[in-house]
């Protein structure tokens, strides 16, 4: 009995070893001339982070935790930068007795706005949406509680000169819909875009033809630790006035912590990307999975995988700026040197990289995967 008991403790102690040493295996297309640096390693778990172009430069939010899980110490930090290299704190925002994260940042006529999900105990189960506003990046209002209560806000998108569009899921999952506004501030909602499969964080972006384009991350079974055989990504699409929704779905990736973006009039995503196998333990969704940030081509009817960048780990959640003929893409991850696992990257600390794609390379890499 000794003897058994003192083989399983090896062998886990080298299973537990090997998680921790492994190297790591992103597969990054080199035809992307992809140059990647980290912005941010801080010794603190950065994660949830956002990027727009802003008065000539970038303005960077992201959310700074002890860990993945909820914490009353997390805050989210406001950077300014001029060439996306050498960052400016302007603002460090929390809300006493409360976790918070996924902030999403846009400017609405000469306003900024930041929006940002406040979490109570420690699993990330949202239960708002907050607004903070500014005019200059350092000086922010007290965060203020946005309706309809209980919805989770994605990223804002500009419709036409007078409308906003925001997609939205439910607090406990399971159903998505999408939100007007003209000043950001009060919303009202259009149509339900997705209900079932533990539908959860859904983005929008609109197609040249004037439809939009949703993406909604499937869990089936929200928060289990092990994922789900069945979990996967919406694709959704509609026509104005945006009151109904064509809709497919696929199980190559959970799109989790998307952002949608448009270039040469096609739309692509970064965003968290589980290489195989699926299954067993390794379900998508899993926690003893790999797990990537990636890119992809985002399509009505499929979604197809291009590139990882440099991650592993707790990863993805980016922002996305395009600087004339270069995409800058600043997205978060553990160790790029490591391939832990998920369970064990969420207790450690996590670095900002910020990742140079020429447009032309992105472009050719698409039209390479038809």
């Amino acid at each position: 009995m000794i003897g058994l008991l003192a083989a399983l403790f090896a062998s886990l102690s080298g299973l537990v070893l090997y998680a921790w040493l492994r190297p790591n295996r992103a597969n990054v297309d080199p035809a992307l001339r992809l140059e990647s640096a980290s912005i941010v390693s801080d010794g603190a778990h950065n994660s949830n982070t956002d990027m727009i172009g802003w008065r000539g430069g970038l303005l960077l939010v992201h959310a700074a935790s002890p860990w993945h899980l909820g914490s009353t110490r997390s805050r989210l930090l406001v950077k300014r930068s001029s060439d996306g290299e050498r960052w400016e704190l302007l603002a460090r925002l929390q809300v006493p007795g409360h976790d918070i994260r996924d902030p999403k940042l846009v400017e609405i006529d000469g306003t900024l706005f930041l929006y940002a999900l406040p979490n109570q105990g420690r699993t990330a189960t949202p239960i708002g949406t907050l607004l903070s506003t500014s005019t200059d990046g350092r000086n922010w209002t007290p965060f203020e509680a946005l309706g309809p209560e209980g919805w989770l806000f994605w990223r804002p998108k500009r419709g036409d000169e007078r409308s906003w569009y925001v997609a939205a899921y439910w607090k406990h999952h399971g159903k998505s819909i999408l939100l007007r506004s003209e000043d950001g501030r009060r919303w009202e909602r259009v149509s339900v875009i997705h209900e079932g499969d533990g539908n959860d964080e859904t983005a929008i972006e609109f197609l040249p033809d004037g439809r939009l384009l949703a993406t909604a991350r499937l869990e089936i079974t929200p928060d289990t630790m092990l994922g789900n055989d069945e979990a996967g990504t919406l694709l959704a699409v509609s026509e104005p006035p945006y009151t109904k929704w064509e809709k497919h779905k696929t199980k190559l990736t959970r799109l989790d912590g998307p952002v949608l973006f448009s270039v040469a009039g096609r739309v692509f995503a970064v965003a968290r990307w589980q290489p195989p196998p699926h299954g067993g333990l390794w379900k998508l969704g899993g926690v003893w999975s790999r797990k990537r940030t990636a890119l992809y081509r985002v399509e009505p009817e499929r979604l197809v995988y291009l590139s990882d960048l440099p991650s592993a780990g707790d990863t993805s959640y980016a922002g996305v700026v395009r600087q004339g003929d270069t995409l800058l893409v600043e997205y978060y991850t553990s160790r790029v040197d490591r391939d832990y696992p998920w369970l064990l990257s969420m207790f450690l600390p996590t670095e900002l990289r910020m990742a140079r794609i020429p447009v032309d390379a992105l472009l050719s890499v698409s039209d390479a995967r038809p």
